[in-house]
């Protein structure tokens, strides 16, 4: 077995932000999309508040567009873990005019969440959100702080943040303002893999090797679904693929692999030459694209 002792003080920090969290606001909420980063925050929501349960509930931006396998994850963990999950709907958004359906050979649902999002935020007045982003992940989010505040619009002011000195967490916003909550925000991928394989957290099939049906595109693997637009001359391959992240069907790509297992997923991201979010689609559309996506209030 590894030696995974280093994963005890990100453990510890991240325990303590939920108790924060839980101290510092009144409607706290959950961001949880059924990937393994949001399913790490369960596991350390329940760690910081046992024996009671998680004292705030789990809410889904769910595209439509999302993997079967993460949907039928989601649904059964809460389910086991008797928690509130509420679900908020791309497609509502669109019905009701507020964003609209992108088309095209790179249309995707992902950056029409943020309408669906603040709006729940705003129909059930949370002040915080507690999501799964890390630092690691892309430059953009490596600029947040832990708390991380939004105006009343949503909108993040990145040249606009609060000092977070020796652990201080200023939790104080105005009317209107909610905050952002990024407890595993000082991990790495390696530490939350690591830390999933120490707790032997169980996690959705499609971050193992697998076949599935896919096409190749612009050096990517996308997934074949009748949600992602493929031209004719895009041949479909049957391949043994596996995903780092996972985000909807139209925005995530595969990666080759043979790792079916947490201990063989561990040793590859340690090998690997590319970075996580490098299997993002949407993060192709411009250097900025995540930091503009997060100032128009995305996770």
């Amino acid at each position: 077995m590894k030696d995974t002792s280093h994963i005890n003080p990100l453990e510890n920090e991240a325990i303590y932000i939920f108790r924060e969290v839980a101290a510092q606001f009144e409607k706290p909420v959950l961001l949880f999309s059924g990937g393994k980063d949001s399913i790490t925050l369960v596991r350390l929501a329940q760690k910081a508040f046992w024996p009671a349960k998680i004292p705030f509930p789990l809410m889904h931006i769910d595209t439509g567009h999302n993997f079967p396998e993460t949907i039928e994850f989601r649904d059964r963990l809460v389910k086991e873990l008797g928690l509130e999950l509420i679900v908020r709907n791309v497609q509502d958004s669109i019905d009701a005019g507020k964003v609209k359906e992108e088309s095209g050979k790179y249309s995707s649902r992902n950056s029409l969440q943020t309408t669906t999002l603040l709006d729940a935020i705003e129909e059930f007045k949370f002040d915080a959100c507690i999501g799964g982003a890390r630092r690691d992940e892309e430059k953009a989010r490596a600029k947040e702080r832990i708390f991380s505040v939004r105006d009343d619009f949503g909108l993040w002011d990145e040249k606009n943040q609060r000092p977070e000195l020796f652990d201080m967490l200023n939790g104080q916003i105005e009317l209107g303002q909610n905050v952002r909550v990024f407890p595993i925000s000082n991990w790495t991928e390696l530490d939350v893999w690591s830390y999933i394989e120490k707790e032997g957290i169980e996690i959705p099939s499609i971050y193992f090797a697998h076949k599935r049906k896919v096409f190749l595109r612009d050096g990517l693997i996308w997934s074949h679904s009748d949600y992602v637009f493929q031209e004719e001359d895009e041949e479909v391959l049957e391949r043994m693929v596996r995903f780092r992240t996972v985000g909807d069907m139209s925005c995530t790509a595969a990666v080759f692999s043979e790792a079916t297992d947490i201990e063989s997923v561990v040793q590859e991201i340690r090998d690997s030459t590319i970075s996580e979010r490098g299997a993002r689609i949407d993060d192709k559309r411009s250097e900025a694209a995540m930091e503009k996506r997060k100032q128009q209030g995305y996770f």
